[in-house]
């Protein structure tokens, strides 16, 4: 499955359905739930489900409103080691399985997000 047909198989519903999923697990989580300011949590679900959809084929909201994702650059603030990366991919796992999207998109999403996770790293643990 390529990327656009992940757009195409979910939607904006099912990207919604996913981030909002991973975000309702942040506040009370103890290691990322402190990297996210509270003020600031929609703001950070909608960054994130404008990123994944642009990336997989949709409108291109983000790179229209903050320009390149320069991922690596936007986290530099926060220590993110391996135990955070594996958070990350935990917590982002959790709601893969509680939106169950189609099986082909969440085999394609999968691998994205670990690789995605582990070159966010910049600290070790």
């Amino acid at each position: 499955m390529d990327d656009s047909e992940i757009f195409q198989a979910i939607g904006e519903d099912g990207f919604e359905r996913l981030v909002a999923a991973f975000y309702r697990q942040i506040p009370g989580d103890d290691l990322l739930g402190p990297m996210y300011p509270p003020d600031d949590l929609d703001g950070a679900e909608q960054r994130l489900r404008d990123f994944l959809v642009g990336r997989f084929g949709g409108p291109s909201r983000y790179i229209e409103q903050r320009g390149h994702p320069r991922l690596r650059m936007r986290h530099a603030p926060f220590v993110i080691d391996a135990a955070a990366r594996n958070r990350w991919v935990e917590l982002m796992s959790r709601a893969l399985e509680e939106t169950q999207l189609p099986r082909e998109v969440e085999l394609a999403l999968r691998p994205f997000f670990e690789g995605v996770a582990t070159m966010m790293m910049n600290a070790r643990s």
